[in-house]
């Protein structure tokens, strides 16, 4: 997917901070929210994108640890959908 796409989904001010799923190419669909920390802005200009899946959301939630999120390939996303 390309990155005007998947900005245009996430931030969408009812989805902002709501889980999502991510429908990929070569894998399994996982369940997460998109994070916008300080580097945001540089990842989404390379289409790269932090997610927090949703088995940890509630620690990640309290915590704010970024150690809990993963950085995925928008080039690898086939589809969004809300959770």
């Amino acid at each position: 997917m390309t990155t005007e796409l998947i900005q245009k989904f996430v931030e969408n001010k009812s989805r902002k901070g709501e889980a999502v799923k991510i429908h990929f190419k070569q894998r399994s669909t996982v369940s997460g929210i998109f994070v916008n920390g300080k580097d945001y802005e540089e990842l989404k200009s390379k289409n790269f994108w932090r997610i927090v899946n949703s088995n940890v959301a509630e620690e990640w939630k309290r915590t704010a640890n970024m150690d809990l999120a993963r950085l995925y390939s928008g080039m690898a996303f086939t589809r969004l959908t809300e959770q």
